[in-house]
C-alpha cells in the first residue's frame, strides 16, 4: 500500500509548479487551501452517505471509491501545507497498541 501513496506524494509534488490548465492536481492547488479544503468535506460527506447506504445494500463498491477519494483529496490538502503522507503513517505507528481511550487523555488540550 505505501508504494501506492509514495507514487502519488511524488506526482503531487510535482504538480505544485505547474499550470493550473494542465491537470486536476494544478488547478486545485491554484485555488488554494479554502478550495482543497471544500473538497475534502464534500468527500467526506460523500464518503459518509456511501456508508450508511453499503450498511443497508451490503454492496461497499461506493464506500471504497469515495473514501478513495477522501483520501487523495486529504493528500492534496497534507502536500499543499508540506506535510507528508510518512508523517501520518508515523503518527499512527505510534498510536498503534495504545489504547483510543488513552491517546485521547494524553492529547494536550487545543
Amino acid at each position: 500500500m505505501n508504494n501506492v501513496i509514495d507514487q502519488l506524494a511524488v506526482m503531487l509534488e510535482e504538480r505544485k509548479g505547474a499550470a493550473a490548465d494542465s491537470s486536476y492536481v494544478a488547478s486545485l492547488y491554484s485555488k488554494g487551501l479554502n478550495k482543497i479544503l471544500e473538497k475534502v468535506g464534500e468527500e467526506a460527506t460523500e464518503a459518509i452517505i456511501a456508508a450508511k447506504d453499503a450498511q443497508r445494500s451490503g454492496n461497499t463498491d461506493d464506500l471504497v471509491y469515495e473514501t478513495a477519494d477522501l483520501w487523495f483529496h486529504s493528500m492534496v490538502a497534507l502536500a499543499h501545507l508540506g506535510v507528508s503522507p510518512n508523517q501520518v503513517v508515523d503518527e499512527l505507528g505510534r498510536r498503534f497498541g495504545l489504547s483510543g481511550l488513552e491517546e485521547k487523555a494524553n492529547r494536550p488540550n487545543k
